[in-house]
């Protein structure tokens, strides 16, 4: 027997989950005590040298009016928040001759197009919701008469039409908590953007710690929420499915359907509306008219931070709680059919929760190792602290997960290996774990080696910049494709070490292993987009140069740190889609997937050119609306009088309104191919064939989406390179402006859809498929395959 108590379990995962939540309520604290306000009162604070928090301000021998800067940096935060109006005074031109008097056409925020993609979103959600109540219902012609258990003939379990009852009902409680989660996201972003702006006149280490302090927020506000969601959800449906585990956690399977769904839609909207605004602005500010990033004369300039938030933060925020949502139900339905669910041992059944409670207690330990333990003091400091929190967080998980095991599982049990019971030890779990949270270890490493601009290979596209664009196109790309190698192998042995000692069930919680430490993960990956951000209020509001060498100094360890983000993201979803996948194939009844069958053979095929045309879909939606934004900032800059010399505003509206329109419209196409063909496969060809469409997706999707996004943050990095020139070889290819410059900057714009639409989308639509076709396993498995049926 396991040491653990059920009782305790019942006590220490939700206590772990409220202690997250008040943990990231301490870090707004102190984010909050960074003012951003333009009363006088803080004004006369400012005034006797201080900002609100104690600390003298660099910038204060410069003369520079503390009053006017927060007021700046204040409107144009809300403007990028909220939207509407701000006045022409709080850009840098101050040639505007009707100053504050003068207002910037209203146009649509983060928050207003979160709230109408949301509106969307919802019209989608409750229709599937329908769909997933109609699809299980009529398993059993909608029947409320108790049946055989799948696994065990002898037992009676609750009626089929109750588990499509409470699938719908965790399925929406998923996407809801899917929507709050990215939406939380983008709110703490775009409130910590221009605080990290303020505070980097005290120097980089004060902006590093406000900005690392809201991604805590955020991590720890999505980490403890979900885990707290999922384990009320469990409890509450346990007092209609008493000892019925088997139906309890097969219907828990739509709380992970639920998350992902919202996820696709998040990274895909919000994907298309940064990346048309980020590629308009590049292409013709910079390249074409020679401005600064983030130039208020841009009139893209807006557009493109408002999508920072709605792509990079709230998109990012739904893509890491719908694996994590799915990585546990994946556990727990394979568990519930193992000897933890048969013998009703609550404590063993919660072994992928109280992983997460420990990851929880882990990660708010390691955050004060950047936040409190030690502090920046030089621009070379920043991204070892960041890869310092990877280290010490997989250190510390190791000694967690330990703990967890030693605690709460019995020295052996039985785990369900297709059809039969597979005997492991407490130890062999343990492993399972550990090997999911190193090989997470090992791709964020590797993924930094290849997207970060102090190794070779980074160099080596920004050197190829030196005979134009297309040398640095196929440098991009042959680095893209190398680092796919390491990473791959990473998964292979995590998958062999884990399926060897404890089958599917090995699998699933090696993917929790990797994500174990999500609250830290999301923290380093939104630190980036926040850090973007503030360099771009710092250039609208006018600001000096030092301060946007800093803030440049945080964005660049920042775009690494995403890229590192996403190389955890993509590696958990192939552990998590197999997961899924093993136990779709026990639900549905499949006693093996035999690939030199032609039903199988066919989906392989199948499966492996879906994410080749989901790419193509969404890659032509950012071109698509890259190409209208670019010909109206174009038009600006040829018909708006005295634009380029600043003493005219531009027209940010219609630029917003081109993305926002854009989004809308376009994500629906790419969420529809993959919502509906688990469905149309499964119903006309039936399981054997949908096995194999979801391996082919998972092996080509994998794969494509680790090459697009680490050649996306190369690409990046290569052009941030060249524009800091803080190398002799760096300076020998700059400064901004030069042909290598423009050459890194075409480079950088093909590479924005790449690492920040396709490549995050596909990692969701391995999982998504896998999900969807476990939650509507029992349908297809008897209903399924009409058309071989018919012929």
């Amino acid at each position: 027997m396991a040491l653990l108590s059920d009782l305790g379990t019942e006590i220490v995962v939700p206590v772990c989950a409220v202690i997250g939540i008040i943990f990231s309520l301490v870090q707004w604290f102190f984010v909050s005590r960074v003012k951003v306000s333009a009363d006088r009162a803080a004004d006369a604070v400012s005034r006797n040298g201080k900002n609100g928090c104690g600390d003298y301000l660099i910038e204060e021998e410069e003369g520079i009016n503390d009053h006017s800067v927060v007021a700046k940096c204040a409107e144009i935060q809300n403007a990028i928040s909220e939207g509407g109006c701000f006045s022409a005074c709080s850009l840098k031109n101050d040639k505007v001759p009707l100053g504050g008097t003068d207002v910037i056409s209203g146009f649509t925020g983060a928050t207003s197009f979160l709230f109408t993609e949301y509106q969307y979103v919802g019209i989608f959600m409750v229709a599937f919701a329908i769909l997933i109540f109609l699809f299980l219902g009529s398993v059993e012609g909608f029947s409320t008469s108790f049946r055989p258990c799948t696994y065990d003939q002898e037992k009676l379990c609750k009626p089929a039409l109750a588990t499509a009852i409470f699938s719908t009902v965790s399925f929406l409680l998923g996407a809801i908590t899917s929507v709050v989660s990215g939406f939380l996201g983008m709110k703490i972003a775009t409130y910590a953007n221009a605080r990290t702006t303020l505070e980097a006149r005290k120097g980089v280490g004060k902006a590093f710690i406000v900005a690392f302090r809201s991604g805590a927020v955020m991590g720890f506000l999505l980490a403890a929420n979900g885990l707290l969601v999922l384990y009320i959800t469990l409890n509450l449906f346990k007092i209609y499915y008493g000892d019925d585990w088997e139906g309890l956690f097969e219907a828990i399977t739509g709380y992970g359907l639920g998350g992902s769904s919202m996820a696709l839609f998040g990274r895909v909207g919000g994907g298309i509306y940064t990346k048309a605004a980020d590629v308009g602005a590049d292409l013709v500010g910079k390249v074409e008219r020679n401005i600064p990033e983030d130039d208020p004369r841009n009139p893209a300039v807006i557009a493109d931070n408002v999508g920072d938030n709605v792509g990079d933060i709230a998109g990012m925020g739904s893509d890491l709680f719908g694996s994590y949502a799915e990585a546990s139900c994946a556990a727990l339905v394979v568990a519930s059919i193992s000897s933890f669910g048969i013998a009703h041992d609550f404590t063993g059944m919660c072994y992928p929760l109280l992983i997460s409670s420990m990851g929880i207690l882990v990660c708010l330990i390691t955050t004060l190792f950047a936040t409190d333990f030690f502090e920046i003091k030089a621009v070379k400091e920043i991204e070892p602290a960041l890869k310092n929190q990877l280290i010490i967080s997989t250190i510390l998980m190791t000694v967690g997960i330990g703990i967890v095991t030693w605690v709460c599982l019995p020295s052996s049990f039985t785990i369900f290996n297709f059809g039969v019971q597979k005997d492991v030890k407490n130890w062999q779990l343990f492993l399972c774990v550990c090997v999911g949270l190193w090989a997470g270890l090992i791709i964020g490493f590797v993924t930094e080696y290849y997207t970060s601009n102090a190794y070779s290979p980074v160099q080596d596209v920004a050197d190829s910049c030196r005979t134009g664009a297309a040398t640095n196109v196929i440098f991009g790309l042959a680095l893209g494709y190398k680092s796919v190698i390491i990473p791959i192998f990473a998964i292979a042995v995590s998958i062999f070490v884990s399926f060897t000692f404890a089958a599917m069930y090995g699998i699933a919680v090696a993917a929790l292993g990797m994500l174990s430490t999500i609250a830290t993960g999301l923290a380093i990956d939104a630190y980036g987009p926040i850090s973007d951000n503030a360099g771009g209020i710092a250039e609208m509001a006018g600001m000096s140069h030092r301060i946007r060498e800093r803030t440049d100094a945080l964005d660049a360890a920042g775009n690494t740190t995403a890229a590192i983000g996403k190389g955890f993201a993509i590696g958990s979803a192939a552990l998590v889609s197999l997961a899924l996948f093993g136990a779709f194939v026990s639900r549905a009844g499949i006693s093996s997937v035999d690939v030199l069958t032609p039903k199988v053979f066919i989906g392989l095929l199948v499966g492996a050119m879906l994410p080749y045309w989901f790419s193509a879909m969404t890659m032509k939606s950012v071109g698509s609306a890259a190409l209208k934004m670019v010909e109206e900032v174009r038009r600006q800059f040829n018909t708006i009088p005295g634009l380029m010399e600043g003493i005219a505003k531009p027209d940010y509206a219609t630029c917003v309104k081109i993305s926002t329109d854009a989004s809308i419209k376009e994500m629906i196409p790419p969420g529809a191919l993959v919502m509906l063909t688990p469905l149309i496969v499964g119903t006309f060809f039936g399981v054997e064939t949908l096995s194999g469409v979801l391996a082919g997706s998972l092996v080509s999707g994998v794969q494509i989406a680790i090459s697009a996004s680490n050649t996306g943050g190369a690409w990046d990095n290569a052009k941030k390179y060249i524009e800091a020139g803080a190398s002799e070889h760096a300076k020998s290819l700059g400064p901004k402006g030069s042909d290598p410059h423009k050459a890194a900057v075409i480079g950088d714009t093909i590479g924005d859809p790449l690492k920040d639409t396709s490549g995050p989308s596909l990692n969701i639509l391995i999982k998504l498929m896998a999900v969807e076709s476990l939650v509507f396993a029992p349908f297809f498995a008897i209903h399924g395959g009409l058309l071989f049926k018919l012929f």
